[in-house]
């Protein structure tokens, strides 16, 4: 008898929730702001903020999130202030890490050549003339990594593709390198 009430009422509970739902009308929402967010369109017109308008220019002095300033510009006094002062802060671990060579054989091998002499790959196909070989030049760790940050001539900046200690592990090889020639 037990069975049988248990029974009926596991099928009448079944029933009874099954018949609640209704496809033609959507369930209910709770709290419908954390899935349909209210959206501002940039550059629309709003008397809650400055100007009245969305796009708001950043506070002065504001830097990007894990932004790290340098402080010498992007000139050639700037070069020069870098060449004779700019020194390394890498520990002799992270030198002899071989992670300069990874980052070194990733970025640069390609037109500075594995030996760095200036025949990479693309100096070879006469794609890029003129890459100097590192045994020319008087460069430093300084020097080194003004250039990868900024770029000269005809090379670009790489501080987009490398972090500031990754700069720097790949000027400790250069200079590696350039004992070696």
């Amino acid at each position: 008898m037990k069975k049988i009430y248990k029974i009926t009422l596991l099928v009448g509970l079944t029933i009874l929730v099954s018949s609640c739902h209704n496809n033609s009308a959507p369930n209910y929402q709770y709290f419908p702001n954390m899935y349909e967010s209210v959206a501002y369109e940039p550059y629309t017109e709003a008397k809650i903020f400055k100007g009245g308008k969305e796009g708001q220019l950043p506070v002065a002095g504001t830097i990007n999130r894990g932004f790290e300033p340098y402080e010498y510009e992007n000139s050639t006094a700037g070069y020069e202030a870098a060449k004779a002062n700019l020194k390394s802060p890498l520990t002799e671990e992270e030198k002899n890490s071989g992670k300069g060579k990874e980052l070194f054989e990733i970025y640069c091998i390609s037109c500075h050549g594995a030996t760095g002499n200036g025949k990479g790959k693309l100096v070879e196909r006469e794609k890029f003339l003129g890459v100097p070989s590192y045994k020319d030049r008087e460069i430093t760790e300084g020097s080194i990594f003004h250039v990868e940050t900024y770029g000269l001539n005809a090379m670009g900046s790489h501080a987009n593709q490398l972090s500031a200690h990754e700069r720097w592990l790949v000027a400790d090889y250069v200079l590696k390198l350039k004992s070696q020639l």
